[in-house]
């Protein structure tokens, strides 16, 4: 697993204990109520196991939250001062100086071996078990 998806499962596994502390509850408990074993919430919440989209799709309704409620402080937490400003360079060039930095981007991304995974790239919590 690459550097930056082990970060992201350990951002995601870290939101959903402090759901969890949040709501006063015992890996026990919510393992319970999640229908899943304990062993496997306290991998999650160490960013050791990667949560199922099933798992998380439980968790959000335990909490009541929305995906975009959930992913918001998880996405806050790994944009660094660097990414914004990467942001900010790229949004104040003009559309065609945009689309040349796209595909140089893309460029550079083939002749890694890598696909062009485009603006965004996959994240942990897309991934099964």
């Amino acid at each position: 697993m690459a550097a930056e998806k082990i970060r992201q499962v350990q951002l995601v596994g870290r939101k959903i204990r402090e759901l969890r502390k949040e709501h006063k509850l015992t890996q026990v408990e919510l393992s319970a109520r999640l229908g899943i074993q304990q062993s496997d919430l306290s991998r999650m919440e160490k960013g050791e196991y990667r949560v199922s989209l099933d798992t998380l799709f439980r968790i959000l309704a335990e909490f009541k939250l929305s995906i975009g409620e959930f992913f918001e402080g998880v996405a806050k937490e790994s944009i660094t001062p660097r990414d914004v400003q990467l942001v900010q360079s790229f949004n104040a060039l003009p559309a065609d100086a945009q689309r040349e930095v796209e595909e140089f981007i893309a460029f550079k991304r083939s002749k890694e071996g890598r696909p062009d995974a485009g603006p965004h790239p996959h994240t942990a919590w897309e991934t099964e078990e």
